[in-house]
C-alpha cells in the first residue's frame, strides 16, 4: 500500500509540473515557470523515495539526495515568489 501511495504522489507531482509548465508556455507568467520547476524537482524527489525504499537494498540510502533535491526545489519556488512577484 505504501508503494502505491508513493507512486501516486510521484505521478500527481509530475502532472502538476506538466500543467504548470504548459500554462507557462501559453501565458509567459514567470511565477508559473518557477512553480513548474519546483514541482518537477518534487517529482524527482518522490521518484527517489520510491527507488530508495523499494528498489535499492537497505544498505544503500538516498536519504540525503532526496532531501537535497526537495530543498533545491523549494528554493526555486522561494526565488520565484520573492523576486518574480508582481507589485
Amino acid at each position: 500500500m505504501a508503494l502505491l501511495v508513493n507512486v501516486f504522489c510521484t505521478l500527481i507531482a509530475g502532472l502538476c509540473a506538466g500543467l504548470l509548465l504548459t500554462a507557462y508556455a501559453r501565458v509567459r507568467k514567470r511565477l508559473l515557470l518557477w512553480s513548474g520547476l519546483c514541482f518537477a524537482g518534487l517529482t524527482f524527489s518522490n521518484a527517489l523515495v520510491v527507488i530508495d525504499l523499494r528498489v535499492l537494498p537497505d544498505e544503500v540510502s538516498l536519504f540525503h539526495w532526496r532531501l537535497a533535491v526537495a530543498a533545491i526545489s523549494m528554493l526555486i519556488l522561494l526565488y520565484g515568489l520573492v523576486f518574480e512577484s508582481e507589485t
